[in-house]
C-alpha cells in the first residue's frame, strides 16, 4: 500500500512539472518565435503609437468611417467584459435591441436589406468583421462623406475582404479596423 502511494506522489509531482511549468514554458516560447505579432496582440501602430488591436472591435461613430457590427461586450468593445448576451429569440430586451440597431440604418436602406450582421452581435461580442455584404452596405454613406465614388469604396472592400480560413472554414469578412485605416490612407 505505501508503495502505492508513494508512486503516486512521484508521478503527481511529475506530471505537476511537466504540465504546469514545462509545457506553458514551452508553449510561450514557441509563440514568441513562431508567432511574434500575434503573441503581443496584433497590435496596430501609426506614428509610433498604438492605435488598436486587429482582434478587437473598437467603436467608430462618424459617418465617414465603417462601423462594426453590435457588441455585448460592456459598454462597446470592452475586452474585459467580453462575452455574448445569452439573449434568447423570445427575448424582449434582445427584441429592442435589434429593432434599435436597426433604426439606425433609418437614413440608408440598402438595396438587399440590412445585413444580419449589422444589427447582431458576435458570440464575444469583440469581433472586429463584418459580412463583406454589410461592408457595401455601408458603401454610399462612406462615399458621400468622403466625396469617393461607390466604386472606388467598393475596391478598397474588395482589397481588405479576407477569405474562408484555409479556404473552408468560416465565411469572407472584412476587418473593420484595416479598412478604415486604408480608407484614411487613401482619402483624409
Amino acid at each position: 500500500m505505501k508503495e502505492h502511494v508513494l508512486t503516486s506522489i512521484r508521478i503527481t509531482l511529475v506530471l505537476l512539472v511537466l504540465l504546469c511549468a514545462v509545457y506553458p514554458a514551452a508553449v510561450w516560447a514557441i509563440g514568441r518565435i513562431a508567432f511574434r505579432e500575434a503573441a503581443d496582440g496584433s497590435l496596430l501602430k501609426r506614428d509610433g503609437k498604438v492605435i488598436g488591436s486587429s482582434l478587437i472591435a473598437q467603436s467608430f461613430t462618424s459617418p465617414k468611417y465603417f462601423h462594426p457590427r453590435p457588441s455585448a461586450a460592456g459598454s462597446g468593445y470592452d475586452a474585459m467584459a467580453s462575452s455574448g448576451s445569452n439573449l434568447g429569440p423570445t427575448s424582449q430586451k434582445l427584441n429592442d435591441r435589434i429593432t434599435g440597431s436597426i433604426a439606425a440604418w433609418s437614413d440608408t436602406r440598402p438595396e438587399g436589406g440590412i445585413p444580419a450582421d449589422a444589427v447582431t452581435t458576435s458570440g464575444s461580442g469583440l469581433d472586429p468583421h463584418i459580412s463583406p455584404e454589410n461592408a457595401r452596405a455601408q458603401a454610399a454613406r462612406i462615399a458621400k462623406e468622403r466625396q469617393m465614388s461607390i466604386e472606388e469604396i467598393n475596391t478598397l472592400i474588395e482589397e481588405r475582404t479576407e477569405g474562408r480560413f484555409l479556404a473552408i472554414y468560416g465565411e469572407p469578412r472584412v476587418n473593420v479596423l484595416l479598412l478604415n485605416l486604408t480608407l484614411d490612407e487613401r482619402k483624409r
